[in-house]
């Protein structure tokens, strides 16, 4: 993939970041955001979590970047979809089957009675590392560029297994939940049976869903017979939660899969097909293919901010600022609530040259720490934003609130510092600041760096 260098220079300093944030936790979690894909995924959960009882706004959904079939609940009412796993259901009613047994066990209790030790532990690793930094904390807001760390070996060898009268409960909950929203149980079949026609792969990959979920023949019987008995059998979520699931797999292909096998299995002239080699041939460097189908997709459909956005993200991270920035903004004018489409503008002007656009993203990168308090990445964008305009109070301050956020002591600390000789009792963000002390005395301690390792 070619990036030019001042999105290098952003993607460097935002990646570095990161791997500041939480040392002891630098590999493997990797949380995707995408706003696209955010809503087709909350449009099928929020209302499985409605019908449980569950206020669908608390429950917290994140996109893994993994290819293995898996998904999870940690830490309370947090919900983890492998990308793997949402890119190989076939249909959204499958999607939905997944997500209902998951809400199952978070209604049902099930975190509750594992061991407490477990729980805290992969919570706490889980939980800490998102907080905050999942939102766009590598460079840009799109698909594959917002990243944490995690800890890998208990996100993915750890993550807690249910026992077999567990995942029935959670089955017989699923049906429950389906059946309130107006679909039969055949979802979780068919994903069911994907699962068994991935035998082979799974058993060289590690089959994590197997060994978190047990599957028996008898939770397959019983599922196919709720699925017979449903007074909604053949019932779907329709056409059009279809054609965007499609799009959705096609987006997680082109971004996160093989480009050259995305290639060979995207093949025609519909929609999903050229997204998915738009964003295939921008991550193997063929740039000005990946920009012609991009800009053939915008041509037919102006109206689609989705589209808007991923010619504006390809042109961006391949270094051609000044025309990323009309995709973008039309982006945002067709969705002025997307917090990510806003901080991929923000971004792209803040590397305009000559500091041109500096103002006008400091106000965009303000407008999503507002809207999404917990977003590292654009209160660090803010900050740098801040900083170039010799605002060094705020700049501080910004950078300070990124760094609580990424839990990163010692970086907190320092902008910290900057910031109380640039701002005085009288000044509006005196209260923030002192909160923000408060904040960073809290975290834990950085580990001391061994003089041995360079």
């Amino acid at each position: 993939m070619r990036i030019g260098r001042s999105a290098r220079a952003a993607l460097a300093l935002a990646t570095a970041l990161l791997f500041a944030a939480a040392p002891a936790l630098a590999r493997g979690l990797t949380i995707v955001r995408d706003v696209e894909i955010e809503e087709h995924v909350r449009a099928i959960a929020d209302p499985l979590f409605a019908s449980a009882g569950l206020v669908p706004k608390e429950v917290d959904i994140y996109l893994v970047k993994d290819e293995r079939l898996n998904a999870f609940v940690a830490g309370g009412q947090n919900l983890f979809l492998h990308t793997g796993l949402v890119a190989r259901t076939t249909t959204p009613e499958q999607l939905a089957g997944v997500i209902a047994h998951e809400v199952g066990h978070i209604a049902g209790g099930h975190l509750s009675r594992q061991v407490a030790a477990r729980e805290k532990a992969l919570g706490q690793m889980l939980l800490g590392a998102a907080l905050g930094l999942a939102a766009a904390a590598a460079g840009a807001p799109q698909l594959g560029t917002a990243i944490i760390a995690g800890g890998a070996t208990v996100a993915q060898s750890g993550v807690l297994a249910f026992t077999r009268s567990q995942e029935q409960a959670a089955d017989q909950a699923a049906v429950t939940y389906l059946a309130a929203i107006g679909l039969p149980p055949r979802g979780l079949v068919e994903f069911f049976a994907v699962l068994e026609a991935q035998d082979m792969r799974m058993a060289a990959e590690g089959d994590v869903y197997r060994r978190t979920h047990p599957l028996t023949r008898d939770r397959v019987a019983f599922l196919e017979a709720r699925d017979a008995a449903s007074p909604w059998r053949g019932r779907t979520l329709g056409p059009e939660r279809a054609a965007v699931h499609e799009r959705v797999r096609a987006k997680l292909d082109g971004f996160l899969a093989d480009p050259q096998r995305v290639l060979a299995a995207w093949t025609g002239e519909t929609v999903p097909a050229r997204i998915a080699r738009a964003a295939a041939q921008h991550r193997r460097g063929a740039v000005e293919e990946a920009v012609a189908l991009a800009k053939g997709l915008v041509g037919e459909r102006p109206d689609d901010p989705f589209l808007q956005e991923l010619l504006g993200q390809i042109l961006f991270e391949n270094g051609r600022i000044a025309e990323s920035i009309g995709p973008y903004r039309k982006a945002l004018a067709l969705r002025p609530d997307a917090a990510l489409i806003r901080l991929g503008l923000a971004r792209a002007l803040l590397e305009l040259p000559g500091g041109r656009g500096t103002e006008e993203a400091a106000t965009l990168a303000r407008e999503v720490t507002r809207a999404q308090p917990r977003d590292a990445g654009a209160f660090r964008t803010l900050g740098i934003a801040e900083g170039r305009l010799g605002r060094i109070g705020p700049a501080s301050l910004a950078l300070a609130e990124a760094a609580v956020l990424a839990r990163d002591k010692a970086e907190a600390r320092l902008h910290l510092g900057r910031a109380q000789q640039a701002i005085g009792p009288s000044d509006p963000s005196w209260l923030r600041l002192q909160d923000l002390l408060r904040a960073a005395d809290d975290l834990p301690e950085p580990r001391e760096r061994d003089p041995r390792r360079r």
